[in-house]
């Protein structure tokens, strides 16, 4: 494998999209030694293949707002890879949803269900409409438009895709309502569904829930302990609700939370359940700002326009949104003393950030590791839909958890370095890359 000249094909076949280029980059870097060990990955030529999505759907959505008036937005939806199982993976509705950032999404959805151990492919979707500040009555004609096109490239033994940012179980309803209604039939196309109709418990606090249990393991690697751990916060989605959950529950103190607005400081520690209840209770307003929560509690300082990791912590865990954490903000928690990063948010630290953070031996953790408790549940949902059950709530944690410990242990199995530092990108990528590789070779030039 020529690390370079496959580097320079992808710029000519891909220019303009950075975050596509960002994405496969991390991955060739560090499985580049184990293909070169491995010949039969290059007789295969299964690299190129990997980078190469198999399908690529774009499509006109036109709905008609309150006023009257036409809208049009444009929907997207890339199956990345199939080679062991159905398409999986989220819509993402937001401004900032393009072709690029689908194909990054879906490229490392690829990589993240592999890990999970579950028979899922990857595939992410999405479109450029924006549901923050539209009616009730609006998201759901848009759900419905965007559906009507959708439904002719997904199904339960063929692309199931679940939420992501702007959709959340209200859109995935009014999405799964219309799909019925086109074709007449009850499946498990979705996940993220309502409880009383296939859904699963623990769906919503999933990603957040996994993500901790992926710290701790990486906890025990260093022969730490969560318990009375400060822990900074980014986002106001489930995600972040769910982390938020967690950590109280085992011992951690949230300290910071963020929105697009800023974040809140408190001393005290978000870790009572009437401040994890007022956190919920703000995220289903939709607007996911957090100045509120300093006003109804006094130990709560709110800084306007900032990132909370200018706050000192043990623990760092982003959760909104693509380089969310640059390289200044790595050296101002490496100055500060934070340990550990977890990157909850889809590649949430830009590629410079980890370069730092990995340079000072901060235990790092790449998103396709660390939040794929979603996608897990959301397999785990998927089950019960094809056995026609529904398991406890006690039931679904305890399979995450073994599921985010078995993440774990394959990272550090293909991540430790001679020094003993856990290089959990490098990890990552080579356990996910192995799986998806072993299946596209017994399988044939079929994808």
């Amino acid at each position: 494998m020529n690390f370079k000249k496959l580097m320079a094909d992808l710029e000519a076949k891909n220019p303009a999209q950075p975050l596509y280029l960002q994405a496969a980059k991390e991955v060739l870097e560090t499985i580049v030694d184990f293909v070169n060990e491995n010949p039969k990955y290059d007789k295969y030529k299964i690299v190129e293949r990997i980078l190469e999505p198999e399908r690529i759907v774009k499509f006109k959505v036109s709905w008609v707002d309150d006023k009257g008036e036409i809208q049009i937005n444009r929907g997207y939806r890339v199956q990345h890879n199939m080679a062991i199982g159905p398409y999986k993976g989220g819509l993402r509705f937001h401004p900032s949803v393009t072709e690029d950032t689908m194909k990054f999404l879906a490229f490392e959805q690829t990589f993240k269900n592999s890990l999970t151990t579950l028979p899922m492919g990857g595939g992410k979707g999405g479109s450029d409409f924006d549901p923050q500040g539209k009616s009730e009555g609006e998201v759901m004609r848009f759900c419905q438009a965007f559906m009507m096109e959708l439904q002719k490239y997904i199904g339960p033994e063929t692309d199931v895709p679940a939420g992501d940012i702007g959709v959340g179980g209200r859109e995935i309803g009014f999405m799964y309502g219309m799909y019925k209604k086109i074709r007449g039939e009850h499946v498990g196309v979705l996940t993220g569904k309502g409880l009383e109709w296939g859904g699963s418990l623990i769906r919503p606090e999933a990603t957040g829930f996994g993500a901790v249990y992926f710290l701790e393991g990486m906890l025990a690697e260093n022969k730490d302990s969560i318990k009375g751990k400060k822990v900074a916060l980014s986002g106001y989605g489930n995600v972040a609700w769910g982390a938020a959950i967690k950590l109280a529950e085992l011992g951690a103190k949230v300290v910071a939370i963020s929105g697009p607005d800023g974040y809140i400081y408190d001393e005290e520690g978000i870790t009572s359940q009437e401040k994890i209840n007022y956190m919920d209770e703000l995220l289903q307003t939709r607007n996911n700002v957090v100045a509120p929560f300093a006003k109804k509690f006094p130990s709560a300082k709110f800084t306007a326009g900032k990132r909370p990791w200018e706050v000192k912590v043990d623990i760092a865990i982003p959760c909104a949104i693509q380089n969310e954490l640059d390289a200044d903000d790595a050296k101002t928690l490496i100055k500060n003393g934070c340990k550990y990063v977890v990157e909850t948010s889809n590649m949430g630290c830009t590629a410079d950030a980890v370069v730092e953070l990995q340079k000072a031996k901060v235990a790092f953790a790449p998103g396709k590791a660390a939040n794929a408790g979603g996608v897990a549940t959301s397999g785990l949902e998927m089950s019960q839909n094809g056995m026609k059950l529904m398991w406890t709530r006690e039931e679904v944690d305890q399979k995450l958890n073994g599921i985010m410990n078995s993440i774990h242990s394959n990272c550090v199995k293909y991540g430790k370095e001679k020094d003993g530092y856990i290089n959990y990108v490098k990890g990552a990528n080579v356990a996910g890359f192995i799986k998806v590789a072993e299946a596209m070779i017994a399988q044939g030039i079929a994808y």
